[in-house]
């Protein structure tokens, strides 16, 4: 695969950075966006290379990594992110797109298709964390709250300690989730002192309007859009693997199961490396019937 094209988009309230990874050849397929949040670009570049057929484009979301923010909030929605997404598809300029959006990125793109279906050929909603559509919905949002309210009184650690424990907790939550004592940050190599910051893209801008998302499940099933509910076969029980099994069942239709976690798509970029090479084949495997 050839360098990526890195670009920049002003939008309404930030400076978006994308890059484009052109196909190798003729363009047979829909350029595909790889896209999460909080994660920014550099989550993708193992798995943006197993499509050299395609032209690739990945971006960081506003707040994240090259995504400046412009304006003075430090909050974001998922209809906020969904906008961004609009620009970025009319800036491509290649009509619509198939898109694999992972995480939060997952959420922002169900918002997407619910205002703007005729960009999307197909999207593959991988691990949405989507609370309120889960059976502990009471419990989730509340333990969401909690970590956002953490982050704001004892910063970065203390709530990504507390994340942590949550996205990792199989199951539906149980008072005993409630009941532990708060973890220590130390634990997970986090930091115990806080350094006054209050911008954090995951416990600060996005982790209650993400997890709080509620899809309009009637647009969505009315949507011209091909939408692939998926989770990972490791975290199948973790609450963002649990969301891709929910949203499945919402829309009437079966999850697609990946291989590996949360992250199963990832190479060494974070040094917790996944399946790509399998992710990648059953990724491609799903996008097939979308050619050009």
């Amino acid at each position: 695969m050839t360098q990526p094209d890195t670009r920049t988009l002003d939008v309404p309230g930030a400076s978006l950075v994308y890059d484009v990874r052109p196909a190798s050849g003729e363009q047979r397929f829909p350029t595909l966006i790889l896209a999460a949040s909080p994660m920014d670009a550099g989550a993708f570049g193992t798995l943006a290379s197993y499509f050299p057929d395609r032209t690739v484009v990945t971006y960081d979301p506003r707040g994240t990594g090259r995504g400046v923010r412009t304006d003075t909030t430090v909050d974001s929605t998922p209809r906020l992110h969904a906008d961004d997404l609009v620009a970025l598809i009319d800036a491509l300029g290649t009509g619509p797109v198939d898109l694999f959006a992972t995480s939060g990125g997952a959420v922002n793109a169900l918002e997407l298709v619910s205002g703007n279906p005729e960009l999307v050929r197909t999207l593959v909603a991988h691990e949405p964390p989507i609370a309120g559509i889960l059976p502990d919905r009471d419990g989730l949002v509340a333990a969401c709250a909690d970590i956002h309210d953490t982050y704001l009184r004892s910063g970065m650690g203390p709530a990504m300690a507390k994340f942590i424990t949550l996205v990792g907790w199989k199951g539906e939550l149980s008072d005993a989730y409630f009941e532990a004592p708060a973890p220590d940050p130390s634990a997970f190599g986090l930091p115990t002192e806080d350094d006054g910051t209050r911008d954090d893209p995951l416990v600060g801008q996005n982790i209650l309007s993400c997890t709080g998302y509620e899809p309009d499940f009637d647009v969505l099933s009315a949507a011209s859009t091909r939408i692939v509910p998926a989770a990972g076969r490791e975290s199948a029980e973790e609450m963002a693997g649990r969301g891709g099994a929910a949203l499945a069942a919402r829309l009437g239709t079966e999850v697609t199961w990946f291989p590996g976690n949360h992250g199963g798509f990832l190479g060494d970029e974070y040094g917790m490396p996944g399946e790509p090479e399998g992710f990648a084949a059953v990724l491609r495997e799903v996008l097939q019937p979308a050619r050009v």
